[in-house]
């Protein structure tokens, strides 16, 4: 089995301050993975971007094939067998994972309704659960609609993740772990956090989809 944050920490040796949340981050959303959660993202300008990427890599496959278990397959072909025969071979594994920056009705509605640092919050409020996983992407860690959103996670009984850089912000003080990379310009900042969430799909990936 591939550990894949090894391979990260390899790649860019500077993050190897952050290897310990790293890993914490990893099993808390396997732990939540396992017990029937799901990963819910938040961020704004390319954060909210890197909230989309990170469910694109968890809700299909993204570096090995992800095959459906045998009685889902039955399952689909008992309901129809045509769209059964299509879907068993096209379908692959998921990991949930909901982006909170792409909602655009909820969003704009709360924004014209309400007050727009509660936009993530508001969506949090309605999704979240115990036992499922906030992820807070905010380069400052002091975005006030992600601190607020992590507000709610952990008044719901979720876990929190900060990801962020510079010293962390607020975001970091209210995380169960935070991921705060070694750095201070913003697009330095992105531009690590993008093999960190790489590496933590991977070995998602790695663990939920063994052959």
């Amino acid at each position: 089995m591939t550990d894949y944050i090894s391979v990260l920490l390899s790649r860019y040796p500077s993050l190897s301050v952050c290897e310990k949340d790293i890993r914490l981050a990893y099993e808390l959303i396997k732990t939540s993975y396992e017990n029937g959660g799901k990963l819910i993202i938040a961020g704004n300008g390319g954060s909210a971007a890197d909230s989309d990427h990170i469910c694109g890599e968890l809700l299909k496959s993204f570096v090995k094939k992800r095959r459906m278990k045998k009685s889902f397959i039955d399952a689909l072909t008992a309901i129809d067998a045509d769209a059964g025969s299509y879907l068993s071979d096209k379908l692959e594994g998921s990991l949930p994972a909901i982006s909170l920056a792409n909602q655009s009705a909820v969003m704009t509605a709360s924004l014209n309704d309400v007050d727009g640092n509660a936009l993530f919050a508001q969506q949090l409020n309605g999704y979240g659960k115990a036992g499922d996983v906030f992820l807070g992407i905010s380069t400052s860690g002091n975005a006030k609609n992600v601190v607020y959103a992590a507000v709610v996670a952990k008044a719901k009984g979720m876990k929190t993740i900060a990801l962020s850089g510079k010293t962390g912000g607020k975001l970091a003080s209210l995380a169960d772990t935070a991921i705060v990379v070694p750095e201070n310009e913003t697009y330095k900042i992105q531009e690590l956090h993008l093999p960190i969430y790489h590496a933590l799909c991977l070995q998602l990936e790695e663990h939920f989809f063994a052959d």
